[in-house]
């Protein structure tokens, strides 16, 4: 089986090698959609909702993988030849100054308006509602992913690690409401 695995991550790398943005961005959809497909089975849901599914994917796809593909880049050009932790502070203080104040709130409209299918008055008015604490409280986790991940992920697996760890933020976040609604019910 080992053998299995380490032939799979072999061939995966090498496709971020030869392919980088068409693999994060593959990754990214893929990730975000089996997150999205634990979470529903997790919250009860008694048929799967395949197009909700698949708009998630298309978001990876389409924005999370090539965003952060290129942001990373960016951070890297930014602070090019520069180490340590003074450095990778700055990183994680320049990301949640800008990349992580703008994801969420992108991501919250793309959910409300296309997945969701709300009309625009309705989904400015959830994200003005609860655009401030979910950035709060993304400002309490997702720094120490950060650092992690520009202390130790090399620039190619930045986006996967992120990606990784974005899943399991989704079914936690999936828990959380729906442990909210249990006790409001």
């Amino acid at each position: 089986m080992s053998e299995i695995v380490k032939a799979g991550w072999n061939k995966y790398l090498l496709q971020l090698q030869l392919h980088p943005l068409r693999t994060k961005a593959i990754t990214a959809g893929f990730l975000i959609g089996t997150s999205d497909i634990i979470a529903q089975k997790i919250s009860g849901v008694k048929n799967l909702q395949f197009r909700r599914v698949l708009l998630l994917m298309l978001y990876g796809l389409l924005y999370s993988g090539p965003f952060g593909h290129f942001y990373h880049k960016l951070m890297d050009m930014i602070f090019r030849g520069k180490k340590g932790n003074r450095t990778v502070a700055n990183k994680v203080l320049l990301e949640q100054l800008t990349s992580s104040p703008w994801n969420n709130m992108l991501f919250m409209m793309y959910y409300g308006l296309v997945v969701e299918g709300r009309p625009w008055g309705l989904v400015k008015n959830k994200v003005r509602k609860d655009y401030p604490s979910v950035q709060l409280t993304a400002w309490k986790f997702w720094p120490i992913v950060g650092w992690i991940n520009y202390q130790y992920m090399p620039l190619q697996l930045r986006v996967l690690f992120h990606s990784i760890v974005a899943s399991c933020w989704a079914i936690f976040l999936n828990l959380r409401a729906r442990t909210v609604a249990i006790k409001k019910a």
